[in-house]
């Protein structure tokens, strides 16, 4: 997994005024906390952090004021409801070597049993406890063949070395769900209200 290199700048105003004022000026308001530390506020260039958060669980190394260096891994992500800008994000401080625990996506890939099943995702995110520069991006789970009533659990999925499971192992993350289930029920109930008719 790559690091993200971003320039950060401590902050000492604080309030609505204050983050609008950071927004204004193209950044983002940022909380970074964790190891039992104090947290630290800073400002974050907006559309670097923007892109950066566009890989799932990325690993941030903050230059802080020109003087400290740290790794984080985003907590908490805060965007506008209709124009989809940043508005707050919190970061989690990491050590190179430490685990950490986060969700990954589950991607799927094949064609399922002919029939015109359906496919759950029970789960879309994993959670796995990984080494902190080296969080998967994604795990991607074979669905080819798979018929009506199967599924997928977390212990089924084959993860990367060093990465385990936060979850239950018997927790489903996928499953296909029969089509036809859903079309018979409907003719059955359409069925006895003729029957309650006559």
């Amino acid at each position: 997994m790559s690091e993200v290199k971003l320039a950060a700048e401590t902050r000492t105003e604080f309030g609505k005024g204050a983050a609008r004022r950071i927004r204004r000026d193209n950044k983002v308001p940022v909380v970074l906390y964790g190891h039992g530390t104090d947290p630290v506020h800073l400002t974050l260039p907006g559309h670097d952090l923007l892109l950066a958060l566009r890989t799932p669980n990325v690993l941030i190394s903050l230059d802080i004021d020109g003087k400290t260096n740290e790794l984080a891994i985003p907590k908490a992500v805060q965007r506008d409801a209709i124009k989809g800008f940043l508005e707050h994000v919190d970061l989690l401080l990491v050590k190179r070597g430490e685990k950490v625990t986060v969700e990954i996506p589950v991607h799927t890939e094949g064609e399922l049993a002919p029939g015109g099943n359906l496919l759950e995702h029970v789960l879309n995110a994993l959670p796995v406890e990984a080494e902190a520069t080296h969080i998967p991006e994604a795990v991607t789970v074979s669905v080819e063949g798979l018929a009506a009533g199967a599924s997928i659990l977390a212990k089924d999925i084959t993860l990367p070395n060093g990465t385990t499971l936060a979850v239950e192992e018997d927790a489903v993350v996928l499953q296909v769900l029969a089509a036809q289930a859903e079309e018979a029920e409907g003719e059955e109930a359409a069925e006895g209200e003729e029957v309650a008719e006559a």
